[in-house]
């Protein structure tokens, strides 16, 4: 079992930046790849971003590309999301997960979830 909890939701203002972590216990954190979803009111679950289990790869939404950047520090059991130039769009609930699988991009892959932390933007 692995436990996840994200932090750093909140309301920021277009353009602002904010920092999700996701801190993971129970099993060996460096075992799964992580990833971040978010899903807004009324819409699918979508992919953000993934990062392998010792970081040496990362993947990105489109939507995200460029403004986004998923890391992780397996000595503290963390993951990241830095969220550069936000947009509304970019409101939702973010879910980190973890899975061994590398099917990063398939929601069903992930073995486990956070509860979750809302990011409002606002314009």
């Amino acid at each position: 079992q692995v436990q996840l909890v994200e932090s750093g939701g909140g309301l920021v203002q277009a353009g602002d930046s904010r920092r999700l972590a996701c801190a993971a216990s129970g099993h060996t954190f460096s075992n799964y790849n992580i990833g971040w979803y978010r899903q807004a009111p009324g819409k699918e679950p979508e992919f953000v971003a993934a990062i392998t289990r010792v970081g040496g790869s990362t993947y990105y939404a489109d939507s995200v590309k460029g403004r986004f950047t998923i890391s992780r520090d397996n000595a503290k059991n963390r993951a990241y999301l830095q969220m550069n130039s936000l947009k509304p769009e970019d409101s939702a609930d973010y879910y980190c997960a973890a899975t061994r699988s590398g099917s990063y991009r398939y929601k069903a892959a992930y073995d486990y979830w956070g509860q979750g932390t809302q990011v409002t933007v606002s314009s």
